[in-house]
């Protein structure tokens, strides 16, 4: 079965998070991704946070699925020389060095369309490449926090929070594919590639939206509210049984479904009870109603509560661990986690495609050892014979 993006040629010079993340979903839909690398150590991930000492971690595995690897040191003539004839025949250089790199290496955006008009140049960073900081690095909980995400994260109480979801690196890696994507399909109609460039900042503010609207609304930046969603009660998240850490489910019931909800939890006398009689009255008792909803949730497992009031309408999630997130039916059911066979580890988990597309699913491959498909690509893309090889290998250019 033909792939989504079969025939798109990507390359990926890109480390950490944000940028791996993206080519790794374009190779999900099934674009080919030639993850090039130093020759070297090669990207800082396989090495950085490593939990076996003979094999690439797992920071690196979960982020470049779908990739081959190719080694070329920029830094030589002959290695920019054969990059040179590998965009030639590309659709798409996703990069992530700090301010100006590519350009200090006579590899910008500029020099390269010259060679590739139709080459789509796909440019993450911290701030972006104009404004005033656009000098400055960034990572993770920079973006947050200067997306303003971090302060309208956490109780009022505590300073403002960082989440470990990644907003500012894989949301950043998901707008960026969305930007290549419409640049490809720009690409059809006018035959010229273009520069497509996403900022951490730019995609945090993005994703807060909401919060920016309540500002404007209220005059006044919003209160952090913990897990307390609006003015919906029951809406924030309540305790279950045994009791651990995590046993909590989170309650959204919004007005029309205050009815069902009191009826799957066995007490439909409360329609009766004026303090609950609105939704106003609900939120101005919230510390009354929300006592009586806790003391029905720790009676219960977190997933026996959500299955009850899930099965009534109202919208209710167990609070998943990690472990549970890696063991749960659904997710695999959905391929959300699959198994994957690396040569140097066994067998791990990680994350699928979350794009369910009906002619063309996606299937998950390895990551790639370090150089693994160096020959092989330099003999297609560059028509390097064997004899060079070697010699490209022992002078340290791939």
């Amino acid at each position: 079965m033909s792939q989504a993006l079969q025939g798109i040629r990507v390359i990926d010079m890109t480390h950490n998070q944000a940028g791996p993340a993206c080519a790794q979903i374009l190779g999900f839909l099934g674009a080919e991704v030639i993850k090039l690398e130093e020759p070297q150590g090669g990207d800082v991930a396989r090495t950085n946070m490593r939990d076996k000492p003979d094999s690439d971690s797992l920071f690196f595995l979960i982020l470049n699925a779908n990739k081959q690897s190719l080694t070329l040191n920029l830094k030589t003539d002959e290695g920019k020389a054969l990059f040179k004839q590998v965009i030639a025949q590309s659709d798409v250089l996703l990069e992530n060095f700090g301010p100006g790199a590519l350009d200090r290496l006579g590899l910008g955006y500029d020099t390269l369309r010259q060679i590739n008009p139709r080459l789509v140049y796909a440019t993450i960073k911290g701030f972006g490449t104009y404004g005033p900081y656009s000098g400055f690095k960034s990572f993770e909980p920079i973006a947050q926090a200067m997306g303003g995400a971090m302060a309208v994260t956490g109780f009022p109480e505590n300073p403002p929070t960082y989440v470990f979801p990644a907003i500012g690196d894989s949301g950043t890696g998901m707008h960026m594919a969305i930007g290549i994507l419409a640049a490809l399909q720009q690409r059809h109609a006018t035959g010229k590639g273009q520069h497509v460039e996403v900022s951490m900042q730019d995609a945090v503010v993005n994703l807060i939206r909401v919060s920016l609207r309540d500002h404007q609304r209220f005059g006044h930046p919003p209160p952090r509210t913990g897990n307390q969603l609006g003015r919906t009660v029951p809406g924030t998240t309540y305790p279950c049984a045994p009791g651990g850490p995590n046993d909590h489910v989170y309650i959204f019931a919004q007005p029309q479904m205050w009815q069902p909800l009191i009826a799957a939890m066995g007490m439909p006398n409360l329609a009766d009870d004026p303090r609950f009689g609105s939704a106003e009255a609900r939120w101005e008792n919230r510390a009354a109603l929300n006592a009586i909803v806790a003391a029905w949730t720790r009676q219960r497992s977190k997933h026996e509560a959500m299955r009850i009031l899930g099965a009534a309408g109202v919208p209710c999630g167990a609070c998943l661990d990690t472990g549970e997130v890696l063991a749960d039916p659904h997710l695999h059911a959905r391929d959300m986690i699959v198994d994957v066979e690396y040569p140097t580890r066994g067998t791990y988990q990680t994350v699928g495609c979350p794009i369910k597309l009906s002619d063309s699913p996606a299937e998950i491959t390895r990551p790639p050892l370090l150089g693994e498909h160096t020959d092989a690509l330099l003999a297609a893309l560059c028509g390097v014979e064997a004899d060079d090889l070697a010699r490209l290998h022992k002078t340290g250019v791939a």
